[in-house]
Formats: C-alpha cells, sequence, structure tokens
C-alpha cells in the first residue's frame, strides 16, 4: 500500500507538471510547470533528511520530541504553500509564481 501511494503522488506531484512544460507553448505555463517541479523536489528533499533523522535516532525520545512536530509543521507549509500558489495564480494568472524558501534546480 505505502509504495503504490508514492508512486501515484510522485506521477502526480512531478509527472504532471513534467508533461505540462512539454505540451504547453505558454511561458507562464513553462515557468508555474518548472516551480511546480521544483517545489516538490524540496519537499521530497527536506523529507528524506526529516526521515533518515527520524531513522537514525528513532531509539531516543528527545528526537521524536523535536521531530515530529517539525514534520507536522512541514506538512502544514507543503499545503499551505501550495494553497497560497494556487491562490495566487488565479488571482494574476499573466504572471508566474514562485514559491518562497525554495532551491531551484531547473
Amino acid at each position: 500500500m505505502s509504495r503504490s501511494n508514492f508512486f501515484s503522488t510522485t506521477i502526480v506531484s512531478v509527472g504532471l507538471p513534467i508533461a505540462i512544460l512539454f505540451v504547453s507553448d505558454d511561458p507562464v505555463v513553462k515557468e508555474n510547470a518548472k516551480e511546480s517541479i521544483n517545489f516538490h523536489f524540496n519537499v521530497w528533499f527536506y523529507g528524506a533528511i526529516l526521515a533518515a533523522l527520524s531513522f537514525l535516532t528513532g531509539w531516543l525520545i528527545l528526537p521524536l520530541i523535536i521531530l515530529l512536530p517539525l514534520a507536522g509543521l512541514g506538512y502544514i507549509l507543503h499545503w499551505g504553500l501550495t494553497i497560497w500558489a494556487l491562490i495566487a495564480v488565479f488571482s494574476s494568472p499573466e504572471q508566474p509564481y514562485h514559491y518562497p524558501f525554495i532551491f531551484r534546480v531547473f
């Protein structure tokens, strides 16, 4: 079950913007697709760091007290920034949206 959720999330969150990037001719749509790909790579990167820290220090109580709230905060930030981006794109569709606080690979 967990593997199917990962692949479903991967295909939808990055596969769809990649497809849009290749199909669209609109420069704003292409820029938003690149930004979406970069955002999800950042989410995966920070999630991998938290997962590794949880795995390495999972037997200790103190790191769990710190890491679990960080994971919750990351989840809230992920959805909050996604909703913020949707509102920004719908309110001003002629300008590409740039997520704050992310590293851009593309």
